[in-house]
């Protein structure tokens, strides 16, 4: 485990979340990412810190079909206080159907909806981050699953961006619609799904729509790369937590550090390059318990690699040769090449990591704004959104 450094305390200490009957001691929710957020990447996130660790999404209608791989993705360790999985779906039957397996199969403790995703796989059937222009798909899909999941008293949740660009905003009226169906919390992703991760995230309109729920916890998504941005994002949003997403990766003590950063402690995780190789290690031993498989989580584990190195001092060649790993033995061998001695770079390990990429024009459905309800062309269209097993 890391050894923890001290800076200069943080302004505030941050109540615990509560979801429904669920109380989140630590209010940081980890957010889904396709091929990140497994079982290994979760048990490794929760070794340095707490909050809500959620599953990788899965499309309804691969649940309710109960493929077989949406079914590992939403599988939990025993430990896991909350098991906590996402769901993306476009047609209300489906997404209830897969609620209702969730409830009487006892898969999960808490559900959350991904109205978010800006894929243009996704959009461009009118799925993801297009669908809350859509009012009346929207109401029938929150309606239908909150239903589902009140039988089983399990909070539901969503997460959404802003709207499709900045002229088709949709997140204050999604926002009041999915409260009014009865909703544990509302997350908001400060983008609209043109910006996809490009430019910087609006906390002003996650601060709009804090103040627009003053009855339901509202979270915030966007631009969180330490624990300083956590509680800056808390002091200038009134949010009652946050979420993390591209912010974590190669770097699973963030949620210690924000942990820490809630609680009113000054304490920070400053790993050395032998403290990181060893967390490296850790995650590819998980990944082979998540696989059943070696050389899969070898190669899983290779994407990963220049999240966790960023900015310190390891030479092209061992960075090349870390990314083409092929066992943990070798792996072993590769990292003790690291100079055991090497500091915490400061900076450099710091800050956006992933790929902003660039704002691109929405994907839709032709026709897709010229209405806020569904036509019957449209209805056909969207039901072809669902499918994927999985998505961003």
């Amino acid at each position: 485990m890391i050894s923890p450094d001290t800076q200069t305390p943080p302004k505030l200490a941050l109540p615990p979340l509560q979801l429904g009957r669920l109380t989140v001691d630590t209010p940081v929710v980890l957010a889904p990412m396709a091929g990140i957020t497994n079982t290994a990447f979760r048990r490794l996130c929760r070794e340095y810190g707490g909050g809500l660790y959620v599953a990788e999404m899965v499309t309804s209608r691969a649940l309710v079909e109960r493929n077989e791989q949406s079914m590992r993705i939403i599988s939990h360790d025993d430990d896991e206080d909350i098991r906590s999985v996402q769901l993306y779906g476009v047609d209300p039957a489906t997404v209830g159907a897969a609620v209702r397996l969730i409830v009487e199969e006892d898969r999960a403790d808490h559900i959350d909806l991904n109205f978010g995703c800006p894929v243009p796989k996704v959009t461009r059937r009118g799925g993801g981050a297009a669908l809350p222009w859509k009012t009346d798909l929207f109401t029938s899909i929150v309606n239908a699953a909150t239903r589902e999941a009140a039988r089983g008293d399990i909070p539901l949740t969503i997460k959404m961006r802003k709207g499709i660009d900045e002229d088709h905003l949709t997140f204050i009226e999604a926002g009041k619609m999915a409260r009014d169906a009865g909703v544990a919390a509302v997350a908001l992703h400060g983008r609209t799904a043109s910006q996809h991760y490009s430019g910087t995230a609006d906390w002003n309109a996650i601060a709009e729509l804090r103040n627009a729920l003053p009855d339901i916890p509202v979270l915030g998504n966007g631009d969180i790369w330490s624990a300083e941005d956590a509680i800056a994002m808390v002091e200038r949003t009134g949010v009652d937590g946050v979420v993390i997403g591209r912010g974590c990766q190669g770097r699973p003590w963030l949620f210690g550090d924000i942990q820490a950063a809630f609680e009113g402690s000054e304490r920070r995780f400053r790993p050395t390059l032998s403290e990181v190789a060893a967390s490296f290690h850790r995650h590819a031993e998980l990944l082979v318990d998540y696989f059943e498989d070696e050389g899969k989580a070898l190669r899983d584990i290779r994407k990963h690699v220049a999240w966790y190195f960023k900015g310190y001092a390891v030479g092209g060649e061992l960075r090349a040769a870390l990314a083409a790993v092929p066992t943990l033995e070798v792996l072993a061998k590769l990292l003790s090449q690291l100079d055991p001695e090497a500091p915490y770079p400061g900076e450099g390990a710091e800050g956006p990591r992933g790929r902003a990429g660039s704002p691109k024009k929405p994907h839709l459905p032709d026709g897709w704004l010229e209405s806020r309800t569904l036509n019957e062309e449209h209805r056909a269209q969207i039901s072809a959104a669902e499918l994927d097993v999985s998505g961003g």
